[in-house]
C-alpha cells in the first residue's frame, strides 16, 4: 500500500491506475496516427490495422487488467480475513497465556507465601533453639565455674547426695551435716541398727586429677595424671577412714560417694588397686547410682530394724486381739441362744395362730337361722316351799 496526499492506494489500484495510464497513452497514439492518416491514407492503412490489433490487445489487457484487479481483490479479502483470523486467534492464545501467566503467577505467590511461613515458623523456632543453647551454654559455664573451685565443687557433691538420700531414706533415718564425738562434720550420718551401726557417706571429688587424665597428650603427661590420680583418691581413703570410722560409736566401714559416674568408671577401669585399697581400708567407693542401689538395701535394713522393735507392741495388740475375739464369739453364741429361743416363740405362736384360725372358720360354718326354735320353750320353775 501507498499513501499519496493522505489518500492510501492499495496494489491493485494501482495496477488499475498503471493500465489506464497505459491506455490513455495508446488513445494518444491513435491520435497521432489519424492525425497522420489525413496526410497519405495508403500509409495509414497498415497503420490503421496495427492500429485495430493495437486496441484489441488493449482490450484483451484490460479485461487481464480487470482479472488481476479482480485476482487481487480477492486475494486482499483472504488476506484481510487471513489476519482477522490470524489476529482472532492470537488475541485467543495471548488471552490463554495470560490467564495461564496469572494462574501460574498466583500459584506460585501463594506457594511464596507459603514458603516464607514456614520460613518464619523455621526460623522463629531456630532462634528458640539458639536462645536455649545460649542459656545452656551458660549454665555449662556456670557448671564449669563451680566445678573449677574446691568448695563449691564440695557443696555440688552434698547437694546431689542429698538428693539422692532424700528419694532412697526416711527423713528421720539420716542426718546431714553431722558432727562426731571428735569433732569432724560428715557430709551425711546414716542411722542404721546395731549392727552395723551409724555410717557415714563423705563426697569427694577428684576433678583436677581426672581432668588432668583425660587431657594428657603425651606419655609424660599421662603418667603425671595417674600419679594425680592415685595419691588423690588414696589421700581421700585414708582422709575418710582416719575420720568417721569410729570404734563404739559407727559403723566399722564408710562410704565416699564420687558425684560423677565418669571418675567411678575410671577407677573401676584403670585403677582397680585403689577400689582394692578401700576394700582394705573399709571404705567402699559409690557412685550415684550405685550410691542409690546401695541406701535401698539400707532402707530395707531399717524397716527390719523398726519391726524387730516394734514386735513387742505388736505381740500385746495380737493378746489384745485374741481377747476381742474371744468376747466376741461369747456374745456372737448368746445371740444364737436368744435367736433360738426367738425361733421357737414364733414357731408356738405360728401353732396357736393357725389353731385359732381353723376355730374360727367352723364357727363362721354355722347356720344360726336353721337352729331358731319353731315353739317357745317352757321353763319349769322350781316349786315353792309349803310353808313359805
Amino acid at each position: 500500500m501507498i499513501e499519496i496526499n493522505g489518500t492510501v492506494l492499495t496494489e491493485w489500484q494501482l495496477t488499475a491506475i498503471g493500465g489506464g495510464a497505459v491506455l490513455l497513452i495508446m488513445l494518444i497514439l491513435l491520435l497521432m496516427a489519424v492525425r497522420a492518416a489525413g496526410r497519405s491514407a495508403r500509409a495509414t492503412e497498415p497503420l490503421l490495422h496495427q492500429l485495430v490489433s493495437m486496441t484489441a490487445r488493449v482490450e484483451h489487457l484490460s479485461d487481464g487488467q480487470q482479472q488481476l484487479a479482480g485476482g487481487l481483490n480477492h486475494v486482499s479479502e483472504a488476506q484481510t480475513m487471513a489476519q482477522k483470523s490470524m489476529m482472532e486467534l492470537m488475541e485467543k492464545r495471548l488471552a490463554d497465556v495470560s490467564g495461564k501467566m496469572h494462574e501460574n503467577l498466583h500459584g506460585s505467590a501463594q506457594r511464596t507465601a507459603k514458603s516464607l511461613g514456614e520460613l518464619q515458623e523455621r526460623l522463629t523456632a531456630i532462634d528458640k533453639a539458639q536462645e536455649n543453647i545460649t542459656k545452656l551454654s551458660g549454665d555449662v559455664l556456670s557448671l564449669q565455674d563451680i566445678l573449677s573451685n574446691k568448695q563449691t565443687r564440695g557443696a555440688f557433691g552434698e547437694i546431689q547426695l542429698n538428693d539422692i538420700v532424700s528419694k532412697a531414706l526416711p527423713s528421720d533415718s539420716y542426718t546431714m551435716q553431722a558432727t562426731l564425738s571428735n569433732g569432724k562434720r560428715a557430709d551425711l550420718l546414716i542411722h542404721l541398727p546395731n549392727p552395723p551401726g551409724p555410717i557415714v557417706v563423705d563426697s569427694k571429688f577428684p576433678l583436677e586429677a581426672y581432668e588432668a587424665l583425660r587431657n594428657a597428650g603425651t606419655q609424660a603427661e599421662l603418667t603425671e595424671a595417674t600419679r594425680m590420680m592415685r595419691a588423690s583418691v588414696r589421700i581421700h581413703i585414708k582422709a575418710i577412714a582416719e575420720r568417721y570410722i569410729l570404734e563404739g560409736e559407727t559403723a566399722d566401714g564408710a562410704l565416699m560417694f564420687l558425684p560423677s559416674e565418669a571418675v567411678y568408671a575410671e577407677l573401676h577401669a584403670n585403677f582397680p588397686e585403689l577400689v582394692r585399697e578401700g576394700f582394705a581400708a573399709r571404705v567402699w567407693i559409690v557412685s550415684p547410682t550405685t550410691c542409690m542401689a546401695t541406701l535401698n538395701t539400707m532402707r530395707a535394713i531399717l524397716k527390719d530394724a523398726r519391726m524387730r522393735e516394734q514386735a513387742g507392741a505388736i505381740r500385746r495388740e495380737l493378746g489384745l486381739l485374741f481377747q476381742d475375739v474371744d468376747r466376741l464369739s461369747a456374745r456372737v453364741e448368746k445371740l444364737d441362744t436368744h435367736f433360738g429361743q426367738a425361733a421357737k416363740d414364733i414357731s408356738d405362736i405360728k401353732i396357736s395362730a393357725s389353731k385359732a384360725g381353723r376355730r374360727a372358720r367352723r364357727l363362721d360354718n354355722f347356720d344360726f337361722e336353721e337352729l331358731a326354735p319353731k315353739e317357745p320353750t317352757v321353763v319349769a320353775l322350781p316349786k315353792s316351799d309349803a310353808k313359805g
